[in-house]
């Protein structure tokens, strides 16, 4: 991985993952997204036990899956992940889920959110929030 390279974690597709036609459920793809955006914020020092502590915690506000490829029981998938900031409450993360050897299985554009738990409202600038608190900013675009 370059430093202009996504974030990225292999996943295997298990036997259960799959439905009455033997691809990957459209469901599952979207915990495989999920799965590698609390990765990439672990690796970049942002676990959620820490962000709970510290009274924040991201939440999912939209999410959108563009399939392109079947996926079945058995087959390795790269899932990345690239965080993409603007002004404002908001921001989307951009996955794509590819085979090893690089062909695009699906596309799952996030949008998202820094809540404050305690007073239940999304925090004003939640890419100032994580740029002070990550140990690695740059794997969040920051």
């Amino acid at each position: 991985m370059t430093d202009n390279d996504p974030f990225t974690v292999r996943v295997t597709a298990r036997g259960y993952e799959t439905d009455s036609n033997g691809h990957v459920a459209g469901t599952v793809l979207l915990q495989y997204g999920q799965h590698a955006r609390w990765e990439c914020l672990r690796a970049a020092g942002l676990a959620q036990d820490r962000l709970r502590s510290e009274g924040i915690g991201p939440v999912s506000l939209e999410e959108r899956i563009r399939f392109h490829r079947e996926i079945t029981a058995g087959e390795e998938v790269n899932v990345t992940c690239a965080f993409v900031w603007g002004t404002g409450k908001s921001f989307r993360i951009e996955q794509e889920i590819r085979t090893t050897d690089g062909v695009l299985a699906a596309e799952i554009t996030n949008v998202g959110g820094l809540m404050d738990l305690r007073e239940r409202r999304l925090v004003p600038d939640p890419g100032q929030v994580w740029r002070s608190a990550a140990t690695s900013p740059g794997l969040l675009n920051l």
